[in-house]
């Protein structure tokens, strides 16, 4: 999520990726002060690799293919205007909203440096301009669409068209839906493939798009003697603060911002992705992000290295804690729902599900607090 106001600020710690001890002595010496060994040793270059080509890039790779396939449905449902294709749509929105949302665990490089969070993601929406524009234009082109401001394009600008408002329901009928508005989904859809392919691009090819000379920015992670990384410990920092960075936001912005303080102090207009209902699942899936750089695998079951071995190498113990209150978050994030499969913008007005909701606080708290 981008937000256009604000930014999380985050306290990060720094970390040690070897150290070692030793003594010297010379033939006068009478005795000897020993060093005591208090770091560890641990060899970053596999792990990097791993989460590098089968975390990062596959993710982004994913996302790309996911965003034609995307757009492709919005083709279809604009030629050919049935339920059955406007809930392909949807579905395809869902589907390509994941590995984006996992990807925030990651949410640095060419994301950050080329702006492509704020084109893909900018939370809110600004229903009102997006309104005044389906009131007043008579059509729309990618590249217009291009050209206007970002929160009135992107996930969400294509969430609100293909689901409504969310207030009541998440289902929209086809008939509820305008040929205006499906071109003007369309038209979002092709300039967030580009986007998305770009973001691919420039991980995989040339991570500045001006120059054709410059390094896939995947190349800098694997090879850090660059002036971005000038060692492993700065790409394994990177990772690190990423996952970081993404729990905080998850724990204390996105899920207790619209959660208040009281049922008195809830605040629904907060709730991102509240007009499909998949808030939920944005949540979870943004922690399973970290769970993907933690572990190691994009794909379960992969047997790489993570962040994990890292950890295990200097505190075996910790290592396991993590891993445990990761899992436990997902959980817990999931449970809000309850029996009832409340969404997320109904849960927090609602009394039991605000201690499933609070119980998810308290276990992002506890992961981020160990990280």
């Amino acid at each position: 999520m981008y937000l256009k106001k604000s930014l999380i600020a985050v306290t990060l710690s720094a970390i040690i990726l070897s150290a070692c001890g030793g003594s010297s002595s010379s033939p006068d010496a009478v005795t000897e002060t020993p060093v005591v060994d208090t770091g560890f040793s641990f060899t970053a270059t596999e792990m990097i690799t791993n989460l590098t080509n089968d975390v990062i890039v596959n993710g982004y790779l994913s996302l790309s293919t996911k965003a034609d396939v995307f757009h492709l449905a919005t083709l279809t449902l604009i030629n050919t205007p049935t339920e059955e294709n406007l809930a392909a749509a949807q579905q395809a929105w869902r589907d390509v909203r994941i590995p984006w949302e996992q990807g925030e665990a990651h949410i640095f490089g060419p994301v950050d440096a080329l702006s492509i969070d704020p084109h893909l993601d900018t939370w809110p929406l600004n229903t009102s301009d997006l309104q005044a524009l389906l009131a007043s234009q008579s059509g729309f082109t990618a590249e217009q669409v291009k050209l206007f401001n970002d929160d009135v394009q992107g996930f969400h600008t294509m969430e609100f068209l293909l689901f409504g408002d969310g207030v009541a329901d998440n289902v929209k009928s086809i008939s509820e839906m305008t040929a205006l508005e499906r071109e003007y989904l369309g038209a979002t859809a092709e300039v967030f493939t580009e986007y998305a392919k770009s973001l691919a691009d420039a991980w995989t090819v040339s991570y500045d798009p001006s120059d054709s000379n410059s390094p896939a920015y995947k190349d800098l992670l694997l090879t850090p003697n660059n002036d971005v990384y000038s060692s492993e410990l700065g790409v394994v920092e990177e990772l690190i603060n990423g996952m970081i960075g993404i729990i905080d936001e998850v724990g204390n912005g996105k899920i207790a911002e619209p959660f208040g303080t009281s049922l008195a102090t809830t605040d629904t207009s907060l709730v991102e992705s509240q007009y499909s209902w998949n808030s939920l699942a944005d949540f979870s899936d943004n922690i399973q992000g970290v769970q993907n750089v933690y572990r190691g695998e994009f794909v379960n079951g992969a047997d790489k290295q993570g962040i994990i071995d890292f950890v295990n190498a200097a505190d075996p113990e910790l290592a396991s804690k993590i891993d445990g209150q990761i899992s436990d978050a997902i959980t817990a994030i999931k449970a809000i729902a309850g029996d009832n499969s409340l969404p997320f913008r109904q849960a927090i007005n609602d009394v039991d599900a605000r201690i499933r909701v609070q119980t998810a606080i308290d276990s992002l708290t506890l992961v981020q607090a160990s990280f």
